[in-house]
């Protein structure tokens, strides 16, 4: 017998306000998935899950990421609007994120953005993001374009290679007070730290991860401890997202990250991939990403960490021979 399952207003995603309400709209979100999107269906079905089987979060299927690479993972019919891609590496088969409805991703990175840092027009918004500017189909250089253009100051911009004129506007911008956010990938931050130092009272430094092949890579804590010196800052920001997402999560500092309310991080057990484990233990890390709602809101990544009572998480590192990627590499 087929299954009713009612349509969800993608908005909804984003009023979430309680666990309670997370989980029902998560239970409603996978049997939506589970009846509209072919490829998790037939996963679902390989491990005999059914959404009447399912009465908790922590029993639905999590997708492993690397369908992306493989499938063509959307829910629904809709046409596709924009296709994110992985950055990958020569050769490497990469990651293919197929957007129906690019409003729902400006809606969340929004919205995000919003409930850590408040209003994007509060802030010059600096791009320090070479690598992802250099190829086609980046998410995060869509995010911070949009970021961008919503700031409305007249300093707020990418840049490339021009890292003296990055340093002049950075030092203007502290004269002046003017509240300040630097996203960077983190070869970058550290060429701009070797050509100038900075005493920053009114900037956040943000790492998205990733040396890219460019440096060595380096464990979180050195490579904070080399940009707190460099940029004269307490801490070190960091952003956590990936191609296969439409949400971030955010660390103020320390690598303990938050999710926005329609994201959560639970680990498994890296042996037993449908065995999930308590907090405080290290573990592969399943996301739920509700603002995945087109394409699978419930994913097994190739990340380790850990999770805490709180909602918070930390990245350890990655699962051995998984393919390196465009966002938070490093291990602690």
């Amino acid at each position: 017998m087929a299954t009713f399952v009612v349509m969800i207003n993608p908005s909804d995603i984003f009023k979430i306000s309680s666990e309670k309400e997370f989980e029902s709209l998560a239970l409603k979100v996978f049997e939506y998935q589970f009846e509209h999107n072919t490829v998790y269906r037939s996963f679902c079905d390989l491990l005999y899950k059914h959404p009447s089987d399912i009465n908790s979060i922590k029993e639905i299927p999590f997708l492993p990421i690397q369908f992306f690479k493989t499938h063509k993972v959307v829910t629904g019919s809709k046409p596709i609007e924009k296709t994110f891609t992985s950055s990958g590496t020569t050769g490497s088969i990469t990651s293919k994120h197929h957007i129906t409805d690019i409003n729902v991703y400006e809606e969340s990175f929004q919205k995000g953005f919003k409930q850590f840092y408040g209003a994007i027009e509060d802030y010059v918004i600096l791009g320090l993001l070479p690598s992802y500017l250099e190829r086609e189909g980046s998410s995060l250089v869509y995010m911070v374009d949009c970021l961008i253009k919503q700031s409305k100051h007249k300093e707020s911009g990418f840049y490339l290679n021009n890292l003296t004129e990055l340093s002049q506007i950075i030092e203007q911008l502290e004269l002046q007070g003017k509240p300040t956010l630097l996203i960077g990938v983190s070869y970058a931050l550290l060429d701009l730290v070797e050509l100038n130092r900075f005493k920053l009272k009114h900037t956040i430094v943000m790492e998205t991860g990733g040396m890219k092949g460019r440096r060595k890579e380096l464990i979180r804590s050195e490579l904070h401890s080399i940009l707190k010196q460099g940029f004269g800052v307490e801490h070190i920001h960091s952003e956590y997202g990936m191609t296969e997402l439409l949400s971030q999560a955010y660390s103020k500092g320390d690598g303990i990250f938050q999710c926005p309310n329609w994201m959560r991080i639970i680990t498994r057990d890296p042996e037993d991939p449908l065995t999930l484990l308590s907090h405080n233990t290290t573990g592969g890390l399943n996301i739920i990403d509700l603002a995945n709602i087109n394409s699978c809101a419930f994913i097994a990544t190739q990340d380790l960490g850990k999770t805490y009572l709180d909602g918070t998480f930390e990245i350890i590192g990655r699962f051995d021979h998984s393919d390196v990627r465009g966002c938070n590499l490093m291990v602690l």
